[in-house]
């Protein structure tokens, strides 16, 4: 669902919350937090979606990474997952075995368990995942809090809905497919400690609105510009190709009639930014990295600790007064 349709259908239930619910519909994070003690909070999010590659296990094990990945968002620890899934009673059920197979085995990599799921019968197959997790109460880490001043640091390259898009067209180059599933299986486990211990507070994954449209986010959250330079926007191998070979999702033309549109777009650009870096920002993700406003100060602890883990980090832009985001061609 697109931002603009999911915004709408949430916006009744948006201003309902409880004292125990530390995160909830009110800040359109990454998941939902719940206090049971002053020592513990419980995290919880809900993801699926129909396959994107060909491969069933490796179809599978990339949904659990991107549930997985909204939990390491909110600075939690993955404890167990329940599997969701809707299959078609024409389709080999050796084949939703191989998914379900995919998604334990990389469940049991982040160190949790599956301990269950529900099923039903559908006419196009879909599969994910419910992760619940915990997080100490004062150490959530948020779509808010980024300061003026701040370093926008980004974890994963981007380009998998280009990527993949053009897979289903028939027309990826299996050297470009097989980086983008590296990236997609990728969990983000270390750089979310690595964001926990270096003491940053201002994280998001980028998913499906893209980096601009999760930027976006954080930058409302906390009432602040988020300067993103298009030209340090680490690419996926072939993303760019496929871009100007016009293979972009459906989620792509969403983000950016609902990111761009208007007298005040909440996402805008310079005029010397070129149109594939734009499209770049925009590009719907599964399974993308991670988004930090550090504090200039924290930068070399979070570049260190990254190095030790052979975690990539990308500098590409920086915080600022204001609203909204803007792409600069430098």
């Amino acid at each position: 669902m697109g931002p603009e349709a999911l915004a709408h259908v949430l916006r009744p239930f948006a201003a309902k919350s409880h004292p125990n619910l530390i995160v909830g519909l009110e800040t359109a994070d990454d998941a939902a937090v719940y206090r049971l003690n002053h020592n513990q909070a419980v995290v919880q999010t809900l993801d699926f979606f129909p396959p994107i590659v060909d491969d069933p296990y490796e179809f599978g094990a990339i949904t659990a990474a991107n549930a997985l990945s909204d939990v390491y968002a909110m600075g939690g620890r993955p404890l167990f997952a329940l599997n969701i899934a809707a299959w078609p009673d024409d389709l080999p059920l050796e084949l939703l075995s191989e998914i379900f197979r995919g998604g334990q085995e990389k469940v049991e990599e982040a160190g949790a368990v599956v301990a269950g799921g529900h099923t039903v019968s559908d006419e196009g197959p879909k599969y994910g995942l419910c992760v619940t997790g915990v997080v100490h109460p004062e150490r959530v880490l948020t779509k808010g809090g980024a300061q003026p001043g701040d370093l926008l640091v980004l974890t994963k390259a981007l380009g998998t809905g280009v990527i993949t898009t053009a897979l289903k067209a028939g027309r990826a180059a299996p050297d470009h497919v097989e980086g983008a599933v590296r990236s997609m299986l990728a969990l983000n486990r270390w750089p979310s400690t690595i964001a926990r211990e270096a003491g940053v507070r201002a994280v998001t994954d980028v998913t499906g609105f893209g980096l601009a449209g999760h930027a976006y986010e954080m930058a409302l959250a906390a009432s602040v510009r988020f300067r993103i330079r298009a030209g340090t926007l680490p690419a996926l191998p072939g993303a760019l190709e496929y871009i100007r070979g016009g293979f972009l999702p459906g989620g792509l033309e969403r983000n950016r009639e609902y990111f761009s549109s208007g007298e005040e777009p909440r996402v805008s650009w310079e005029p010397g930014v070129p149109e594939q870096l734009v499209t770049l920002a925009l590009d719907p993700q599964t399974s993308g990295g991670l988004l930090m406003a550090v504090p200039e100060r924290l930068l070399p602890e979070v570049v260190a600790r990254s190095a030790q883990h052979d975690q990539h980090v990308w500098v590409i832009g920086s915080v600022e007064e204001g609203s909204g985001v803007l792409l600069t061609a430098s």
